[in-house]
């Protein structure tokens, strides 16, 4: 169904242009658009002339035309005036708002069917047949975003998004729950890594300066078939979640960068616990001061190079290496060997995973 909004705005430019006051009414008299005042006063006219077989009708001195979907009327459409010219003009706006009709009908039917294709709602027959029906290309590389936002989902996030994707016809702007606004881009020869940034880049951008700092754009990886558009999707939704954890200071995250957290993310938590239990013998990172934990980061950050490190920190490379040896002594690990680095990085990782887990039942 239309929105009132663009019925409005279709009557505004036509009486820019003819200088014709109209207006439209659906079924029960109930005004949808107008441009001139009190238009509510022909409500009972409306609801007569729906009755009468006419398809269009003088009432008062005013145009009355009926405009239909597959011989289904839906909408009355009135014009101030009963000379030629406004009939001309009031008919072209009837035939307007009717193509209006059926291309939105046509980008409902195309957003039901994108939705249950994210959604793994479709069979694979279904795809292809459903595809063709709506002239959507079944091979071609596509990439889905998630734009995230804190609190519920606003309509007029949906349409700037749309704004900044719509450009290209073969793209897709939809929603499957009250957060999310979802994009489902399809890459044209040649476009890459970097042209899917750039493409988060502009749907994060599209959103007013107060709320972008509230939003997060991932995505999944290119796939090369329709019926593997909801695989893309699912990579995007799990970036999502494992960006949360492991990279809250990011607004952009690309499935392909989840690196090990990804893994960390599908492990059972008790398995969790069992390592973190052999690990650190009972006890928890969660213990370890503010100092301890600023050199760790600080030190994996410098690839484990002791002298950079120490410079960043502004401390001298013994105070480093002192700090060093108190965190083997606490834990049995020493972060200049490469695979105690590693053991002490993968346990970081899922202690943070497991508090949140913990933090998300509640």
């Amino acid at each position: 169904m239309i929105s009132n909004q663009v019925l409005e705005s279709t009557l505004d430019g036509l009486k820019a242009i003819s200088r014709v006051d109209m207006c439209i009414m659906d079924t029960e008299g109930v005004v949808a658009a107008t441009t001139f005042e009190h238009a509510e006063d022909f409500r009972d006219a409306v609801l007569s002339f729906k009755e009468s077989p006419a398809e269009s009708q003088v009432i008062s001195g005013y145009q009355f035309f009926k405009v239909f979907d597959e011989m289904q009327l839906e909408y009355i459409l009135i014009a101030n005036g009963s000379s030629d010219d406004v009939y001309m003009i009031a008919k072209m706006a009837a035939f307007q708002v009717q193509n209006l009709i059926v291309a939105y009908k046509e980008r409902f039917d195309k957003d039901n069917f994108i939705k249950n294709l994210l959604l793994d709602n479709l069979l694979l027959v279904d795809i292809f047949n459903r595809a063709k029906k709506l002239h959507i290309e079944s091979e071609a590389r596509r990439v889905v975003y998630i734009l995230e936002l804190e609190g519920e989902r606003e309509n007029t996030s949906l349409e700037l998004v749309r704004t900044v994707i719509e450009p290209r016809p073969a793209d897709f702007v939809t929603a499957v729950d009250e957060k999310s606004v979802i994009v489902v881009r399809e890459l044209l020869p040649g476009e890459g890594t970097a042209e899917m940034d750039a493409t988060a880049r502009a749907i994060l951008s599209s959103l007013p300066a107060d709320r972008r700092g509230e939003a997060v754009v991932s995505y999944g990886t290119v796939v090369g078939e329709l019926k593997e558009v909801s695989r893309s999707y699912k990579e995007a939704r799990l970036a999502l979640n494992v960006g949360k954890i492991f990279f809250p200071q990011r607004q952009i995250i690309a499935y392909s960068s989840l690196g090990i957290g990804r893994l960390i993310y599908q492990l059972p938590l008790p398995l969790c616990t069992m390592f973190i239990k052999e690990v650190f013998e009972g006890k928890s990172p969660d213990d370890f001061d503010e100092e301890t934990l600023t050199t760790i980061n600080k030190f994996f950050e410098n690839s484990l190079n002791v002298s950079e490190t120490s410079r960043q920190l502004y401390i001298h490379r013994n105070t480093l290496v002192y700090r060093l040896d108190k965190l083997q002594k606490q834990t049995g690990l020493d972060l200049r060997v490469f695979e105690d680095a590693i053991t002490l990085k993968i346990a970081l990782m899922v202690v943070r995973y497991m508090n949140y887990m913990e933090r998300q039942e509640f």
